[in-house]
């Protein structure tokens, strides 16, 4: 196990603690994964509509984001971590809010680097969204912020006022 598989099973079992982001922006957690991929189901909350009902793109952008951080997370070495280098959105269809099914997969893995590929699907399996993205893997031990942030992310979040 890495300190992504761990962190990426203690979020699975309910037991790992989300960075205040996921809960800001409603993104949820990981409903499944294993080595090169991850599944989640997201419901929109109705906050999160435009105008005409549709959901807002760059909203889909954050959760692509953080679903192909998950699937870089399945197979980052222990002491490596990474930043994302390259996100690319491509939408096929208008969304509603309705859940989706969205699941991403490592597509290419280097020393250097991590690719990975997401779909958005709706419950009927129709695709809304495409997306991409590539990681940059960095040495723990060069970046002490991350290092102490990964670190931190198996204890439980401070209670909230």
């Amino acid at each position: 196990m890495t300190w992504g598989t761990d962190r990426l099973a203690a979020l699975k079992a309910g037991v790992g603690a989300p960075p205040p982001i996921v809960r800001t922006l409603r993104l949820g957690l990981v409903d499944d994964w294993g080595e090169g991929w991850v599944r989640k189901s997201w419901t929109p909350h109705s906050d999160l509509a435009t105008a005409d009902g549709s959901l807002f793109g760059g909203y889909l952008a954050a959760l692509a984001d953080q679903v192909l951080a998950f699937a870089a997370m399945t197979v980052a070495p222990d002491e490596m971590h990474f930043r994302t280098l390259n996100l690319q959105m491509n939408f096929v269809r208008i969304g509603r809010d309705q859940p989706l099914n969205i699941v991403a997969k490592v597509v290419a893995h280097t020393r250097q680097m991590i690719t990975a590929r997401a779909e958005f699907r709706r419950e009927d399996g129709e695709l809304l969204a495409e997306a991409s993205a590539q990681q940059l893997l960095m040495p723990l031990d060069r970046w002490p912020a991350e290092k102490q942030a990964v670190g931190s992310l198996a204890r439980p979040p401070p209670d909230e006022p």
